[in-house]
């Protein structure tokens, strides 16, 4: 059994590495990258000049390297924080954004489809605080309050401060360098900002994304703010692509194509009817056999057949009954017809989705979006928390129907959008809203800074501690509104307005600390742990999900658990992964996690044990010895 002995975020130097290594294998030597072969191989593209085009600062080496720095931190799930945890597909995160981008790194690189922030603007009011890049989390740890120092404080970043603009680019430079990894192919990032730092962000994102990347520089008129010699009418927003040419033009309602159930609830509108399949449907799940009877709302019945999916195809001819939305639609194309909707919209194809339901995708429209953006306001978001609270606790929110109308042009039925500066929770609320209008299941990922609140101010007496505090309200609040306000519309009680809360926090592993100064001190913390690498204020769970992110397994995915005499076993996403964690772990514990595999698709699951709980060697060896009777080979310890 393989120990793990530490657990980190992704290391994104050897991943670099080992793309060079694929691109121009003769330019390694035993393992070391030989600069002059690799000179050779590129040639003429070699800049040989000690004076060319670049934006240069105080600090930005230091930012460059910082991206490139695993993170030794985790994520902390708090349930209790949290909202349908069990269902939802939605996270927050509490921490600073810059260790958070670098935890899910390997979980949800080139998955984002779209990112939306809305950074300090450098108007010398609203930094937070300067990185510490020698020990980022520690850093943070000790300005949140969560470690036994005290007495720093959270800064502003001063106009006189003879670092102004460098420290504003320092600090977004590797935040925004991070942001391109988890962005998709044909991702987009719409980042706001107005004149202070809009020349220097420009230059950075051509450099990080690259000038051929760039989509355009959107005008925002937000709203009259008098200044000295001119009333500010506008901000920007930058818009970049990962890789434009994976981008196709924007679409109608945001899609090139749509897709929705092709089942509903029964009613006299849609009854229940039978239609025959044949074999060779396109399937989009893994090989598995379905009941003959599942669904609770919207049942679904297997009449005749074998209901079974096999190389992503309908293995079998099945008959099968259900509230059809679209009955005459679906045996017009099964018998090989165009098929065309009431709004004269191509119907593409039908599909069975992994959980077995038949889906429809058809055609949309492209549009071209204009530059100069007039229809939402700074006062229409300050609107929008007012209708939620009794008082607006930020300054110029954005409005959700902004960030509504760039998800509406850019994200799919279910992509992830991310906001990793999510302020007042404005980007969650617009994608649960847009959900809502289409009947799209956009998953969101807020991450904020629980920057502490003034003392003074109308958030710090309402019993807000923390921004954090506020955002996770707004949000709790926006989906009840939103569900309110669309009571009467069809399946809205199947609106996902919930999210799960994690928390930044150092590592749940004990880290050993080989330094003679802390050597007699790791002694005693390991002897009061009683040998266990599992730091003893964590819980289970803590652990669990700290797995899970180094693993690059995403926050959402379902858990189910078994509990075998005194140990409790963990089913991660429908047997992608089981986990245990308690003591005494002995071969009944694998007999179980091997009954639970044979109901399972995965073929080839790992199983993760605390090294420390098993109760003997022996238990050890019969535990590994058991999987491995049942297939499963990837057998680790913690």
């Amino acid at each position: 059994m393989e120990k793990i002995n530490e657990l980190t975020s992704e290391n994104i130097v050897q991943q670099n590495i080992e793309r060079l290594k694929e691109i121009f294998p003769t330019a390694f030597s035993e393992g070391k990258l030989v600069v002059e072969e690799l000179q050779a191989l590129v040639g003429e593209y070699i800049q040989k000049d000690k004076e060319y085009y670049q934006m240069t600062w105080a600090g930005k080496t230091e930012a460059q390297r910082e991206a490139n720095k695993v993170s030794t931190g985790t994520l902390r799930p708090s349930k209790d924080e949290s909202k349908d945890w069990d269902s939802t597909g939605n996270i927050f995160i509490e921490g600073d954004n810059l260790e958070v981008l670098k935890l899910l790194q390997k979980t949800y690189n080139s998955k984002i489809k779209m990112i939306y922030i809305d950074p300090p603007y450098n108007t010398g009011k609203d930094f937070v605080y300067e990185d510490d890049f020698s020990d980022n989390l520690k850093n943070y740890l000790e300005l949140t309050g969560q470690t036994d120092q005290t007495g720093k404080k959270l800064t502003t970043n001063t106009d006189n401060d003879g670092r102004f603009h460098s420290k504003w680019l320092t600090n977004m430079y590797p935040r925004l360098k991070l942001a391109r990894n988890l962005l998709s192919d044909n991702g987009i990032i719409f980042i706001s900002i107005d004149d202070h730092e809009q020349g220097n962000l420009k230059k950075i994102c051509n450099e990080i994304f690259g000038e051929e990347n760039f989509i355009s520089q959107l005008v925002w008129k937000s709203g009259g703010t008098s200044s000295a010699h001119f009333t500010k009418e506008h901000e920007y927003v930058l818009c970049y692509s990962k890789n434009l040419a994976s981008l196709s033009y924007f679409q109608y309602n945001g899609i090139s194509s749509v897709s929705d159930r092709a089942i509903k609830k029964p009613s006299v509108k849609n009854p229940i009817s039978i239609i025959h399949f044949p074999a060779g449907i396109d399937f989009e799940c893994e090989d598995k056999i379905f009941p003959n009877f599942f669904g609770d709302k919207e049942p679904v019945k297997i009449v005749s057949g074998i209901f079974q999916a096999k190389n992503r195809k309908l293995a079998n001819e099945v008959s099968i009954e259900a509230a059809w939305s679209m009955a005459d639609m679906i045996k017009n194309w099964l018998n090989g017809l165009t098929v065309i909707d009431q709004k004269g919209q191509i119907v593409k194809r039908f599909f069975f989705k992994n959980n077995g339901v038949l889906q429809y995708e058809k055609e949309k429209g492209t549009i071209h979006p204009k530059t100069i953006i007039t229809d939402y306001t700074t006062k229409q978001g300050s609107n929008s928390i007012l209708n939620l609270f009794e008082n607006n606790y930020f300054d110029f929110p954005k409005p959700p129907d902004l960030i509504k109308y760039f998800s509406s042009i850019v994200t799919n039925d279910s992509d992830i959008i991310l906001d990793f500066f999510a302020g007042s929770g404005t980007t969650a609320h617009a994608v649960m809203q847009l959900n809502a209008e289409d009947g799209g299941s956009r998953k969101c990922i807020s991450v904020q800074l629980p920057e502490l609140t003034d003392e003074k101010s109308e958030a710090y007496k309402a019993g807000y501690k923390n921004i954090a505090e506020i955002t996770k309200e707004r949000i709790r609040r926006a989906g009840e509104l939103i569900k309110r306000e669309n009571k009467d519309k069809e399946g809205i009680e199947n609106l996902d307005t919930g999210f799960r809360v994690f928390k930044l926090d150092s590592s749940n592993i004990l880290a050993w600390d080989t330094s003679v100064d802390e050597f007699e001190g790791q002694l005693d913390m390991f002897a009061e742990n009683n040998g266990d690498h599992i730091k003893s204020n964590r819980t289970e769970e803590d652990v669990l999900f700290e797995i899970l992110l180094k693993y690059g397994l995403e926050l959402t995915l379902p858990i189910e658990e078994k509990v075998v005499g005194d140990c409790k076993i963990y089913n991660i996403g429908f047997g992608s992964m089981y986990i245990c964690l308690s003591d005494q772990i002995k071969a009944d514990v694998a007999t179980t996690i091997g009954e639970w595999h044979k109901e399972s698709s995965d073929s080839n699951p790992s199983v993760i044990f605390k090294d420390s709980g098993f109760a003997s060697d022996a238990d050890k060896t019969n535990t590994v010895q058991t999987l491995r009777q049942v297939g499963i080979e990837n057998v680790k310890s913690i």
